[in-house]
């Protein structure tokens, strides 16, 4: 079974270069604190800048929980990032299980960017493919995740 990808974008005031990075390396600036795997409270959301990056969060009790890895690093052009979080929101340790989030940074102006989200092969995911899916596309999911990304760019 395949899944349709889902597909978000948002128009954000700032450059390219800007846009990506506040996107990348200041992730933790607007990712939100609710948002995390760990039992301690969210200390930090890294997104480690290069090509086998690690995408992972740090709690306030020192626990690392590793969300994925960076598979494509082009500044500012695009990053692809690996989901090992299954429907159940846990990591999935084996990276063929993993499915993939590509973010494109498109300029349309010296201050207008539009950035374009992809997340697919949701197949990858096995039984919990389904929900993954679901549970990205939500209320909670990319849309509104872009939308504080966007606030951010913008400030």
């Amino acid at each position: 079974m395949t899944f349709e990808p889902i597909r978000r974008t948002i128009t954000v005031a700032c450059s390219r270069e800007h846009a990506f990075k506040i996107y990348t390396e200041a992730f933790d600036s607007w990712w939100p604190r609710r948002h995390h795997l760990g039992d301690a409270d969210l200390a930090e959301a890294v997104l480690e800048p290069k090509p086998g990056g690690r995408w992972y969060e740090k709690t306030v009790d020192g626990a690392e929980c590793q969300w994925g890895e960076v598979l494509v690093w082009e500044p500012p052009a695009r990053v692809v990032l690996s989901w090992r979080i299954d429907g159940d929101w846990k990591v999935d340790p084996d990276p063929a299980h993993a499915s993939e989030i590509e973010v494109r940074f498109v300029e349309e102006g010296r201050r207008s960017t539009r950035v374009e989200l992809e997340h697919r092969d949701f197949e990858r995911h096995g039984e919990t493919g389904a929900k993954v899916r679901e549970g990205v596309s939500g209320e909670g999911g990319h849309g509104a995740l872009l939308k504080l990304f966007a606030e951010k760019a913008a400030a």
